[in-house]
């Protein structure tokens, strides 16, 4: 088996990014950074996050594992301190698949310019640099409001414990195969009104913006931000592609969400 390991760059995950390569080495697993099986990310959520983009062109062919370095990640399943039974693991036992949904984010522009399509693990966000947005909001290609606010975010079910649920969102399971839209600051008065509550989507469910006015905005693909101008559209829908999670024991989502945001956290000099 390929594997590829994308470490944090911190001193603790970049030494145990060379201890799993080596012992992975001395049995026999091959270190291939081009055309892995297993991508295996060292650090936090944000770690993973740039190990999905880097291999995003990859996704039918690559599973992802997550070692968490400082404090608990939503992505990690393993800790630092259990490198050695993970390495055995990996070694020796045929390891199984979950999959979760992606979002398809396609942005189009004015300007006839070829339309940006690409994937997010966690979340679309959309703002402007000054004022507020307005968008036409549809879905299934029906007007459904005007939204007039700070922005809109569109998350995956895992992106649903991000930053859509600091907004306000609902938590989804990952086994349904949905999108949700959910409102920062709407503006809600005689000329504009939205729904005010978060909107969950089926995957046969597409939810278009249209810009009113203005044509740029601050774009945010998971942790990538970038500023689009001459944005005609942007269209958001459950992606065809998903991403695989390697499993070696059982983590159940539910779990995950306990440990994230109920579970007593340790104190900060437990982290290391």
């Amino acid at each position: 088996m390929n594997f590829a390991i994308v470490s944090r760059g911190d001193e603790r995950s970049d030494n145990v990014k060379a201890k799993m390569k080596q012992y992975l080495i001395d049995f026999d697993l091959a270190y291939n950074e081009q055309e892995p099986d297993l991508v295996i990310s060292v650090g936090g959520d944000g770690t993973f996050l740039e190990a999905f983009r880097r291999y995003i062109h990859r996704l039918d062919k690559t599973a992802f594992l997550g070692v968490h370095t400082g404090h608990l990640g939503f992505y990690t399943d393993w800790t630092a301190d259990e490198l050695e039974k993970l390495v055995i693991e990996i070694a020796k036992t045929p390891f199984h698949v979950v999959e979760y949904p992606l979002l398809e984010v396609i942005i189009r522009f004015k300007k006839d310019e070829k339309p940006l399509k690409t994937l997010a693990l966690n979340e679309m966000t959309v703002k402007t640099l000054e004022g507020s947005v307005v968008f036409d909001v549809q879905i299934r290609g029906e007007h459904f409001e005007t939204f007039r606010g700070d922005g809109l975010c569109i998350s995956t079910p895992s992106g649903s414990t991000a930053y859509n649920k600091s907004l306000g969102g609902g938590i989804i399971h990952p086994s349904l195969e949905a999108i949700q839209v959910t409102e920062i600051a709407s503006i809600n008065n005689r000329v504009f009104r939205t729904i005010g509550s978060p909107l969950i989507l089926p995957k046969h469910h597409t939810c278009l913006l249209r810009p009113y006015q203005k044509d740029r905005f601050i774009i945010g693909i998971d942790h990538i931000t970038k500023t689009y101008s001459d944005v005609k559209s942007i269209q958001c829908r459950v992606a065809r592609e998903r991403i695989r999670f390697v499993r070696y024991r059982p983590f159940p989502f539910w779990n995950r969400v306990r440990d994230s945001f109920i579970a007593e956290a340790k104190p900060k000099e437990e982290w290391q």
